[in-house]
């Protein structure tokens, strides 16, 4: 679900937020007045008093917004044989977004590498090489444990690493087609 500007909602309950781009904890109060700027991959944004916050999806509640785990994958889809395809995790990828920018990850081109390691004691180990729109972005830790928590919850995946590079730097051109298009980068 994406969404514009939205109806004022009142939190239900004091809730914790991360405030965008800084990165600092939150709690926004019981009783406060919020406006949904955005809603994917499970997260909200949401302006407060002028200012932007992530709420997490396990926090959606304190939005009047039912709770739901984006981030868990049905059995059904493990391969019998406990491995992995590399299109799983991409797939995966692609439900996590920026706080900010309407896009998944992918087709921002913040994702640089996916490796997946297949151990001898049957374990799965994926590397996740990625990057940040700027370097000194304090939403990183945020969106790094975002890659984490969504790659993790895939079936036959028994470790996450999660590494940030700004070697080379991300630039618009890295950012997909389809991306560039709708944000209006051409």
């Amino acid at each position: 679900m994406s969404m514009q500007e939205s109806e004022p909602i009142t939190v239900n309950r004091d809730c914790d937020a991360v405030l965008i781009p800084a990165g600092t904890h939150i709690c926004l109060p019981q009783g406060s007045i919020v406006f949904i700027t955005q809603a994917m991959g499970g997260n909200y944004t949401v302006n407060i008093n002028g200012n932007l916050a992530q709420i997490s999806a396990k926090d959606a509640d304190a939005l009047g917004i039912e709770v739901t785990d984006t981030a868990s994958l049905d059995e059904t889809d493990a391969n019998e044989d406990g491995s992995l395809h590399e299109e799983q995790i991409w797939a995966q990828l692609r439900t996590c977004y920026d706080p900010e920018i309407p896009h998944n990850i992918v087709d921002l081109g913040l994702i640089y590498d996916c490796k997946i390691s297949r151990h001898q004691n049957g374990d799965n180990q994926v590397d996740i090489l990625m990057t940040l729109t700027a370097p000194g972005c304090g939403m990183g830790e945020f969106l790094a444990e975002d890659v984490r928590c969504k790659v993790a919850a895939i079936p036959n995946v028994t470790t996450v690493n999660v590494e940030m590079t700004f070697d080379p730097p991300w630039g618009q051109e890295m950012m997909s087609e389809a991306a560039r298009l709708e944000l209006g980068f051409f």
